[in-house]
Parts: structure tokens; C-alpha cells; sequence
């Protein structure tokens, strides 16, 4: 059990690590592409911070534990929700941008709404995966019309936009995603051990370690985001790493090999995945913003669902 949680622990630190290099370098490598903000935090920001996700799903799914595959998008979703988006509001009251509640807010509800109707059956097929990606695919392409006339803002007035600049960049990219890799073997091996040594549920592990874990790059990217003033990336990061952790993540690992799905994700994770933003849904369109109570209610949630799996 102590091997299994010190790999449980290094897998979760490596990954952590990973994903700050990651998001740094995507966002530079972004800029110098002279891409807007919001397609950051909508695409190459919540990429960065899923890939960790990406990677635990895949290498899960590839050893035979669908449920820390599946358990660890669910799980990840509701943390970001819950938990990031929580207490970065209660750090920071965010205002939210228009576009992310009329367009990008309603589409994570639809991807989770096709989540449900695709695992329904216990089973998320390739064709179904590749829907998915289809669907990821589609979406970028509406993301990247919707936003083309925005303006570049600079995240990062340091940034060097000179060839070394750039090629230095695609080797941290080329790092970064080195280190998840080993990070996420680490964290699954150790997460399997932990949880046959206590008796729990690879489900349980998934849906709370694993997924506060691999969300934990969400709530660095957020907090950031938003001391800085850029909630166009804090809020478009959390509501693009959803659909990115549905559409991407499910998709790539469901084409990869299929996921069978536990019912006790479909009939009480998936329900807190949708029901979390259904909730704050009113108070979004109402005053274009998520307040300190609002985040306190988030946190709150989050705690419950916790408390309930356990």
C-alpha cells in the first residue's frame, strides 16, 4: 500500500508540474501564433489542462480499468465546476463573458446531455467515440469563426516571439507532455493499488483523487487567469476543459479501445455533472457573473457529492 501511494502522490506532483510547463508553453505558442484570448482559454488553454486527463484516461483504459477511464472525466468535471470554479469565485468574483453563457455555456450542457445518451447503453463505442471527436472538431471550427474578429490580447508581455523564442517553446511543449505521460502511468498504477488496498472502488478513486488531481492544473490556469483580469480565459478555460475533457478525452481514448461504463457513474455521477451547472445556470443569465456566495455554494456542492461517494 505504501508503494501504491507514493506512486499515487509522484504521479499526481508529475503531472501537476507537466501541466504548468504545458499551459505556459500552449499559450506562448499560441501568442505567437497571434491568436485571441478567448480561442486560448476556449481551445489551447483547455487542452493544455486536459491533456493530464487525456493521458490517465488513455493509459486506463489500454491496462483494463474503465472506471478510472470514464471516473476520471466525470469526476474532473464536476471538481471544475464545483471546486475550481468555486473557489476562484470566492477568491475573485468573475465576471463571465456574454459569449461564454449564450454559446460556449449551453454546448458543455449539450456535450454532457450526448455523454449520458452515449453511455446509456453501459458502453461508449468507437463509432460513438468518434462522434464525439467529431463533434470536438466541430466545435473548435465554431469557436475559432465565432472569435476570429477579437482582438490578440498579450498574457505575457516577456514573451519572445523571435525563432528561438518559438522552437524553445516546442521543447517545453515536447517536455511537458513527457513528463504526463510518466506521471499519469504513475498515478493509475498507484491508484489501482490504493484502491484494492482499502477496499475501495477504482470508481470512488477515480471520481475524487484522481479527478481533484487532474484538475488541479484548471484551478492554477483560473486563479491566474482571473487575478490578472482575463476572465475570458479563467471562465472560458473551465467551460472548454468540460467539453474538451467529453468530446477529446472520451472520444480519442473510446476510439482507442471501448469504455464500459459503470451504472453507478450513469445513474449518480453523470447526474451531479449536469445538475451542477443546470444550478448556477440562473444566475449566469441574470447578472453575467458567479459571486463569492455563488462560489460558496459551488464549494458546498462539491463537498456533498464527496461526502456521498464516500
Amino acid at each position: 500500500m505504501i508503494v501504491g501511494l507514493l506512486q499515487l502522490i509522484g504521479g499526481l506532483l508529475i503531472l501537476l508540474v507537466g501541466g504548468e510547463f504545458l499551459v505556459r508553453a500552449s499559450v506562448k505558442l499560441a501568442l505567437h501564433l497571434n491568436i485571441s484570448s478567448i480561442v486560448i482559454g476556449l481551445t489551447v488553454v483547455s487542452f493544455g489542462t486536459s491533456f493530464p486527463e487525456l493521458v490517465v484516461s488513455v493509459n486506463a483504459a489500454l491496462d483494463g480499468h474503465p472506471d478510472i477511464s470514464l471516473g476520471n472525466v466525470v469526476g474532473s468535471n464536476i471538481a471544475n465546476l464545483g471546486l475550481v470554479l468555486g473557489l476562484t469565485a470566492i477568491v475573485f468574483p468573475i465576471k463571465v463573458q456574454r459569449s461564454s453563457v449564450v454559446l460556449h455555456w449551453p454546448l458543455m450542457l449539450l456535450s454532457t446531455l450526448l455523454l449520458i445518451f452515449f453511455a446509456w447503453d453501459l458502453i461508449i463505442d468507437t463509432w460513438e467515440a468518434l462522434m464525439l471527436v467529431i463533434c470536438l472538431v466541430a466545435y473548435n471550427m465554431l469557436v475559432i469563426k465565432v472569435s476570429g474578429g477579437a482582438e490578440v490580447e498579450e498574457l505575457d508581455t516577456d514573451i519572445e516571439k523571435s525563432r528561438t523564442g518559438l522552437i524553445r517553446t516546442i521543447l517545453i511543449l515536447t517536455f511537458s507532455i513527457g513528463l504526463l505521460i510518466l506521471g499519469a502511468d504513475l498515478l493509475v498504477e498507484g491508484a489501482v493499488i490504493v484502491a484494492r488496498s482499502f477496499g475501495l472502488e477504482e470508481r470512488i478513486i477515480a471520481v475524487s483523487i484522481i479527478a481533484f488531481g487532474t484538475s488541479a492544473p484548471e484551478l492554477a490556469t483560473s486563479l491566474i487567469a482571473v487575478y490578472r483580469k482575463e476572465t475570458s480565459i479563467g471562465v472560458g478555460n473551465l467551460i472548454g476543459s468540460n467539453i474538451f475533457n467529453i468530446l477529446a478525452i472520451l472520444g480519442i481514448t473510446g476510439i482507442l479501445h471501448p469504455i464500459a461504463v459503470n451504472p453507478a457513474i450513469l445513474s449518480f455521477d453523470l447526474i451531479w455533472v449536469l445538475g451542477i451547472p443546470l444550478l448556477i445556470t440562473p444566475f449566469l443569465l441574470s447578472r453575467m457573473k458567479v459571486s463569492r456566495i455563488e462560489g460558496v455554494l459551488l464549494v458546498g456542492l462539491y463537498l456533498s457529492y464527496l461526502y456521498l461517494i464516500f
